[in-house]
């Protein structure tokens, strides 16, 4: 509990460190995520704690994404009304210099993201190319499609609502209106160009197949079930040494190692065996979940009747939840 109340208070400590640095709050919680991401990989945290963290941090993102454009949605009516004072900063009169002023730059972001899909995808080709891979055709209509894919959304929002109202000495901040109409206008006009250029854009386009990650991921879990092998026989020996019941020691590790050992050999097959075996692991996990939701009926009809506490079958029903989320 205690971790999971650090990581919700680390993004709000580095906002308010570099506010008070008078630098952005914003990248500065960006930058404290990034490092929570990197910290992560140290794996000195418990499984459960990983466990209830990644679910508060979903609850929490969700609810925040709605309340961004809440507070957008309750300063935009006062902003709309004030149109014709907001256009004056730029130096017109008309207040249509406003969706000008957003067109351009939405086209203007749009223009920038084409050129750095058209970059990075001519990256990636050249060094296929040099690795010997023919790559694909690059098709033009795809990287139209990445551009307009580039949506504004909360992080702007964010950024932009931080704008204070006032000045230190009192006085309103020049030009806030104005920045929030036009990061508002950006995020809605990209909305509404993706949703109406993607369908046609991406309509019977030959897609560049995904890279798989089987390999790797197979060879990782290759290596994972051998280091757990190591680490199960070394801890057999020490906690079996000078013991009576050592053949008990022995007995159990030898059946976790089998587990193991098979789930080598699974991926260590032929692709014909292999997919043999992934479509057995389907099977094999329908039938788990159908045997979960089994035994979760039945221990709520036994907390219903009262014959099982109430105490018990929550701890039942958790453990329940955690095995159908992993095979789920």
């Amino acid at each position: 509990g205690s971790q999971i109340l650090i990581s919700l208070l680390i993004p709000f400590g580095a906002y308010l460190l570099a506010e008070h640095l008078e630098c952005s709050g914003i990248l500065a919680a960006v930058a404290a995520g990034v490092t929570m991401s990197f910290t992560e990989q140290g794996g000195q945290a418990l499984g459960v704690t990983r466990v209830r963290r990644a679910a508060v941090w979903d609850t929490i993102q969700f609810a925040l994404n709605g309340i961004i454009f809440v507070l957008l949605g309750e300063q935009m009516p006062s902003i709309m009304a004030r149109a014709a004072e907001t256009v004056r900063v730029t130096g017109h009169q008309e207040p249509w210099w406003l969706a000008v002023y957003v067109l351009a730059i939405t086209a203007a972001l749009a223009a920038l993201r084409f050129m750095w899909v058209w970059v990075s995808l001519r990256w990636n080709m050249f060094r296929a190319a040099r690795r010997g891979v023919t790559p694909p055709p690059m098709s033009w209509r795809l990287v139209a499609a990445m551009s307009f894919a580039g949506v504004r959304g909360a992080i702007t929002l964010a950024g932009v609502l931080t704008i204070p109202f006032a000045l230190p000495d009192g006085t309103p901040f020049p030009a806030r209106n104005l920045a929030i109409f036009l990061a508002a206008g950006v995020i809605i006009v990209s909305l509404v160009l993706a949703s109406i250029a993607l369908p046609r854009l991406l309509k019977n386009l030959e897609l560049p197949p995904e890279p798989s990650h089987q390999a790797a991921i197979d060879k990782a879990r290759i290596a994972a079930a051998q280091s757990a092998i190591n680490a199960i026989d070394a801890a057999q020996h020490v906690m079996g040494q000078g013991r009576a019941d050592a053949d008990l020691y022995t007995d159990a590790s030898a059946r976790i190692m089998e587990l193991y050992r098979q789930r080598i050999d699974s991926r260590q097959q032929s692709p014909e065996a292999a997919e043999q075996s992934h479509k057995v692991e389907q099977i094999e996990r329908q039938l788990r979940l159908a045997g979960l939701r089994a035994e979760r009926d039945e221990i709520f009809r036994l907390a219903r009747h009262r014959q099982l506490d109430e105490e018990a079958a929550r701890k039942m029903i958790r453990e329940i939840d955690l095995l159908e989320a992993r095979y789920g």
